[in-house]
């Protein structure tokens, strides 16, 4: 009875998630490493400020009635010329630079994060079944990432990208850009997460656990989702990391050549593209700052990839 009366004290005492995060290596390393928690901060104010662009932006940059074409190419407002509430000018179709940016910055990390995923997902599984089975579908699965390897990512995206265009009605190019943007992205950065899986599953096989759940014929299916798969996301998890500033990259130079998401839905590749033709007519605003918030969000992203990648190997604690 006294057991019983003194359990919800002591659960009351455990500590939250927060703090048991903090109380760990990991959480200790994050609060003393000024590089990772102020590119956290700085990739929050990134990703927020693009998800929350429809309350933050002056206007809407797919609502045509609240574009004017006589407010085309206004400077920024610190410039003569500028114009309130345009703080950093509008481009030739008078769109609010700005909220372009904003909402420009939402359609390229959704379309990052989502091509990370989709790799990652073809990489794991490739990954388990060739280091599980080994043999013939090791060497086949091994020689098609050699392929895909052998030719050059961006050419190989944007070939990826043709066939995919190709196949679809040209009434639903433009709706499914982001999709198509996905997939060729997603078709070229399979392998590294496939090797990485691999090499860990070739170890991860011979243990005593693997070796015991194979003897009571547990299937080989649960005995790599459930047993092995866990074991092997912690390199996982810090290659997507520094992936997501690849992806973000590769996307913004897809829709740079003009193979990427329409001006009807502008990422920030999209913008600088735009933008570079006037830059010799004396608008730099309208490719300087889609840039400048690129290369923002890459930073953050690769910055804190470095640190988690530190922080999680243990010959550096």
């Amino acid at each position: 009875m006294l057991a019983e009366k003194t359990r919800p004290a002591d659960t009351a005492r455990q500590p939250g998630r927060l703090r048991r995060f903090l109380d760990s290596d990991i959480g200790w390393s994050f609060c003393h490493t000024p590089v990772a928690w102020l590119s956290a901060l700085m990739l929050a104010l990134l990703v927020l400020s693009a998800f929350f662009a429809p309350l933050i932006a002056p206007q809407d940059p797919y609502d045509l009635a609240q574009i004017f074409i006589d407010k085309a190419e206004i400077p920024p407002i610190w410039q003569d010329g500028g114009e309130w509430p345009f703080l950093l000018g509008t481009d030739p179709q008078g769109r609010d630079v700005l909220s372009a940016i904003l909402y420009g910055s939402r359609i390229s990390l959704i379309i990052g994060f989502a091509a990370v995923m989709v790799s990652m997902l073809i990489g794991v599984s490739i990954g388990l079944i060739a280091g599980f089975h080994g043999g013939r579908i090791d060497n086949l699965l091994m020689r098609l990432g050699d392929t895909v390897l052998s030719i050059p990512t961006l050419l190989m995206a944007i070939l990826v990208s043709a066939i995919f265009r190709e196949m679809l009605p040209p009434a639903l190019r433009e709706p499914f850009s982001a999709v198509v943007l996905v997939l060729s992205i997603a078709l070229t950065s399979w392998v590294q997460y496939a090797r990485t899986v691999r090499a860990l599953t070739m170890v991860e096989r011979r243990k005593e656990y693997v070796l015991a759940a194979r003897i009571i014929r547990v299937p080989a299916t649960r005995i790599m989702g459930r047993h092995i798969l866990p074991n092997t996301m912690t390199p996982v998890l810090v290659s997507a990391t520094l992936s997501l500033g690849l992806a973000i990259l590769s996307e913004a130079t897809l829709s740079f050549l003009g193979v990427g998401m329409p001006i009807t839905q502008p990422s920030l590749g999209t913008l600088i593209r735009i933008g570079n033709q006037y830059l010799f007519s004396g608008s730099w605003w309208l490719v300087v700052f889609p840039s400048l918030q690129l290369g923002l969000i890459v930073l953050s992203v690769n910055l804190l990839g470095d640190w988690l990648r530190d922080a999680l190997n243990p010959k550096l604690r």
